[in-house]
């Protein structure tokens, strides 16, 4: 099956979300279909066209945004006088809660890509009377074990870029929290080292693809390629701050697991909030499409969570990274969004 069709937004706007910021959101498809929202991976990418076509016109209601300090929301994260501390994850629940009772939504198909997908599994754990469905894909968790593998734990796979990635830090900063070390680097009042950090973090993160072109051309922009390191290693470096502002939540533990920084044995660490919180999933149906060779895989991360994850469904695809664009992926995700539009 191919793509459904090219589509425009018939509504747009920014929501004032507090806090000086204001978030694009957009909304495609059918007015009266089943809404589903869209969830973009970094931290700090943004919604792309392309997810539009993931999901029927005919029977979606698609709503997609650009996260605090992403894309077209404001203040952009590349501008360097933006307050990060006011962009962390329990805001962003925040965020995507006042834009349903905006849009006047009471359930949504939540559909999340990469880091997307942690987001969207933290949404469904904290607020389950407002997800209908979870399509995932790039799995991932936020856990401090992903985190150390993804920045020290591959090194051992790609020592010569490795060597590149540790030569940017002091000598002091090499041997703790990696992701936190690139983010003081990247606040910096020296815009030189901000530059050379963001270069040198996204060609790291370029480095570890599973399979080649092991190329990004949105990372070969400046001004995004610093907005999206400043934002991936301010959650990185601190827990993606998965465990703050929960503990009101009923079934929702506070502690263990967020906030504490990456451990740096190369994956040995806590599984983290999101696992440690399956359960509160039990009754949220799901599809998890992951490829075979995502490097988050060596921990077994969306095993495990399929697992714990009553009503889940895992699709696994053969000869393929992080990467929701390759064939066999999108044609999953289709299914998952075709089979859900029946619900």
């Amino acid at each position: 099956m191919p793509l459904h069709p090219e589509i425009e937004p018939y509504d747009h706007g920014m929501l004032d979300v507090g806090d000086g910021n204001r978030v694009y959101w957009e909304v495609c498809g059918n007015p009266r279909g089943k809404p589903a929202l869209v969830l973009h991976g970094g931290p700090g990418s943004r919604a792309s066209p392309w997810f539009r076509r993931l999901f029927d016109p005919d029977v979606y209601r698609i709503v997609l945004l650009d996260q605090r300090g992403c894309g077209r929301s404001t203040p952009p994260a590349s501008a360097y006088g933006t307050d990060m501390s006011v962009n962390t994850t329990p805001h962003l629940l925040a965020d995507l809660e006042l834009l349903r009772r905006r849009l006047g939504i009471g359930r949504w198909l939540v559909w999340g890509v990469s880091w997307g997908s942690v987001l969207g599994l933290r949404y469904a754990q904290t607020h389950p009377g407002a997800v209908s469905e979870l399509v995932l894909t790039g799995v991932a968790s936020g856990s401090d074990a992903e985190v150390a593998l993804l920045t020290r734990g591959l090194g051992r796979f790609f020592p010569g870029a490795f060597e590149r990635f540790l030569a940017e830090l002091p000598e002091s900063e090499r041997s703790g929290n990696l992701a936190a070390a690139y983010h003081r680097l990247l606040e910096s009042p020296d815009a030189e080292v901000r530059a050379r950090a963001a270069r040198a973090w996204t060609d790291w993160e370029t480095a570890i693809a599973a399979l080649p072109p092991r190329s990004v051309p949105r990372y070969e922009d400046p001004v995004f390629r610093y907005g999206f390191a400043r934002t991936v290693t301010h959650y990185w470096g601190n827990g993606h701050f998965l465990d703050e502002g929960v503990e009101g939540v009923e079934g929702v533990a506070g502690g263990g697991g967020g906030g504490g920084g990456a451990p740096d044995d190369g994956g040995v660490g806590d599984d983290g909030v999101v696992l440690r919180d399956a359960r509160l999933l039990t009754g949220v149906p799901g599809t998890l499409v992951q490829g075979s060779l995502d490097p988050g895989n060596l921990l077994g991360i969306v095993w495990r969570l399929h697992h714990a994850w009553p009503g889940s469904e895992l699709v696994l695809i053969d000869d393929v990274g992080h990467d929701a664009g390759a064939p066999d992926m999108t044609q999953a995700l289709l299914d998952a969004t075709d089979k859900y539009a029946k619900g």
